[in-house]
């Protein structure tokens, strides 16, 4: 393969991942300063996909793929997504939901090709989020009203695509531990990553989004953790992390303390904001033995209304027991891979991301639907895939021997 093709598939490939971020991104948020109408908006998103689709299968018409578990199981859940939502008691909402997702699904499989544990997709990753976060920050620069609404308690969302604080909070956490990585394992200089680090930070900040805040620090711990065998910068970051924490805790414990309450009493802290009785009461619905089986058919991850915030009550609400359990499986398979892989770069990278997904499921939906969370699992996935085997040099073959008469072996010389 030429450089010059090789450097245009590398592109097309990283515009399908940017493309399929984008159709992640949601339709449904905070008032933008320019109207845009939510049909517009899911038209731009499920574009995005169709044209991610269609990029894909033309750069790999062959349809080389390399099979996987996780893949697998995020195809095996289609069938009871398909199974709930062909009676259409959540509407056709529901099977356009199941085609999106096989759409994502399918994508998946053909970027496969090109999944061999090596950080490419990461940084594709943190490129189209810093983008994102950087429509949110010139949002911010612009209105600054309309980024910090009351509506939202003056948490920061998006005033020019319509996003929420916790969407925010989750891209600014995952690339900002992603980049964190990429610094200790000398994969990226710090000049380049506190340009990624340092806005990220502050627009985590200003979202106030526990989830994700939480997420990124247990993530990180466990990820440099898992290095510190083998990077001594690794050791010297996590040491510091430790002192500078401790400090903090002594020093800014009201601030903190604040922060972290948003301004919340104590009885609505104890029951997640709300949360709690929206999953007490949709544990305590009837439900046939089909529903529980394979649930009520994909919708808008909501009970009664209200978002359920809790991907597996999500799951176990739209796809059933089987869906839970496939998704359990994703999570397993995963993260047991993970530990299994010798210490790396990659294997830190991928331990951060199933961590953070595994402590934001608690509080937020989508592990079961073509969401961010689904694709900061198939990233975990590729960089946890073993290097492409390298092509042998052909072997020459071994020509006939020819018989020489023992006369002819003699030297002529006595």
């Amino acid at each position: 393969m030429s450089t010059d093709h090789a450097s245009r598939t590398s592109k097309i490939v990283g515009t399908v991942w940017g493309l399929l971020v984008l159709n992640t991104l949601g339709s449904a948020g905070a008032k933008t300063i320019i109207p845009l109408p939510r049909s517009l908006i899911q038209m731009v998103t499920m574009g995005a996909l169709v044209a991610a689709f269609a990029l894909a299968l033309a750069v790999n018409l062959r349809l080389r793929i390399r099979p996987g578990a996780c893949l697998f199981l995020l195809t095996l859940l289609l069938v009871p997504s398909v199974i709930s939502s062909a009676d259409l008691e959540s509407g056709f909402g529901a099977l356009f939901r199941c085609a999106r997702l096989a759409l994502f699904v399918g994508t998946l499989w053909l970027l496969s090709r090109w999944w061999d544990g090596s950080l490419t997709f990461a940084r594709y990753h943190i490129r189209m989020y810093f983008a994102v976060l950087g429509s949110v920050a010139a949002g911010l620069v612009v209105s600054p009203g309309a980024a910090m609404p009351e509506l939202y308690g003056g948490r920061l969302v998006g005033a020019l695509w319509p996003l929420t604080p916790p969407q925010i909070g989750q891209y600014a956490a995952v690339i900002t531990g992603l980049t964190v990585l990429l610094v200790l394992g000398r994969r990226t200089d710090k000049a380049s990553a506190a340009v990624v680090i340092v806005p990220s930070l502050v627009l985590l900040a200003l979202t106030h989004t526990r989830t994700a805040t939480l997420g990124l620090f247990i993530g990180l711990a466990l990820a440099i953790g898992s290095l510190i065998l083998t990077s001594a910068a690794a050791r010297r970051f996590f040491a510091w992390a430790v002192l500078c924490a401790a400090v903090a805790a002594v020093a800014f414990a009201s601030a903190l303390q604040a922060w972290f309450l948003r301004g919340q009493s104590k009885e609505n802290f104890s029951n997640l904001t709300g949360r709690a009785k929206v999953w007490d009461a949709l544990l305590a619905a009837p439900r046939s033995a089909s529903e529980k089986l394979f649930g009520v058919g994909l919708g808008d991850k909501s009970f009664g209304g209200l978002p359920i915030d809790n991907s597996w009550l999500a799951v176990y609400h739209e796809q059933g027991l089987i869906g839970v359990t496939l998704v359990s499986a994703i999570i397993l398979v995963l993260g047991g891979v993970a530990l299994l892989r010798p210490p790396s770069l990659q294997r830190a990278c991928a331990i951060f991301l199933i961590s953070y997904c595994a402590i934001a499921s608690y509080t937020e939906a989508g592990l079961g639907d073509a969401s961010p969370y689904l694709l900061h699992l198939a990233l975990a996935a590729s960089l946890l895939a073993a290097p492409a085997a390298a092509a042998a040099p052909p072997s020459t073959p071994e020509l006939p021997r020819r018989h020489i008469p023992r006369w002819a072996r003699r030297s002529e010389v006595p």
